[in-house]
């Protein structure tokens, strides 16, 4: 049930005060064009789990259930601060300026593409009010006029939040479960916020793939080296 609080102190501070941009503080919006633009012009172009250059988001020493991945940039200055604020500080309103990062960096997409976000962990849905990833992938969908389908949902409630690579992929195995039937025709975009094992996408592709998808492909917003 979301966070009916958190949903009204959302409206009431964006109309008494306006958002500032993380980037520059401008006045206006959580990330203001200028800002967008500096990240937009100089993408991220390398594999979403190793980071060597890569144009394609994926190099040949990864096997994966997906083909092709884009991410908008690494997750530190402004862009790390635009996703904090978005994730631990109730800034609703920063869905629709990550979501237009995202646009910015992918390219054309087939009419029959489908976007599929990756779900959130229920204690943190009912903790900020909202799936912070349905909000983006569905403003997303909105910008690229596709369609947005809730395929995957979670199995379980464990969060990846400080856990080692080892707990991550052993935590990723059992997160979702593919709901519905896949038509295996479109191409399937999963849309995540941050990758840093990559073990989250790699099981959503992989669950996606069983059940009949043939053409999968990833839009992560940051990518962050797991420490």
């Amino acid at each position: 049930m979301p966070n009916v609080k958190n949903t009204i102190i959302d409206v009431i501070l964006s109309t008494v005060a306006p958002h500032l941009c993380f980037g520059c503080g401008q006045i206006g919006s959580t990330f203001c064009d200028n800002c967008k633009y500096n990240i937009s012009e100089e993408p991220f172009f390398g594999c979403i789990l190793c980071e060597k250059p890569n144009l394609n988001g994926i190099c040949d020493d990864h096997k994966v259930a997906f083909n092709q991945a884009w991410t908008v940039g690494i997750r530190s200055g402004p862009l790390q601060l635009l996703i904090g604020g978005f994730k631990f500080r109730n800034l609703k309103a920063a869905s629709l300026d990550l979501a237009d990062l995202l646009h910015r960096r992918l390219p054309q997409l087939p009419a029959n593409t489908v976007l599929v976000s990756i779900p959130t962990v229920p204690s943190h849905i009912r903790e900020r009010g909202y799936d912070h990833m349905y909000l983006i992938t569905k403003e997303l969908a909105r910008l690229r006029r596709l369609r947005i389908t809730p395929v995957l949902v979670r199995d379980n409630s464990l969060t990846q939040h400080r856990a080692n690579r080892k707990d991550r992929l052993i935590q990723a195995s059992s997160a979702f479960k593919v709901t519905g039937i896949i038509d295996p025709s479109p191409i399937y975009v999963l849309v995540d916020d941050v990758v840093t094992t990559g073990a989250t996408i790699q099981q959503a592709a992989l669950l996606l793939k069983k059940a009949g998808a043939t053409d999968i492909w990833v839009a992560a917003i940051a990518r962050q080296p797991l420490d």
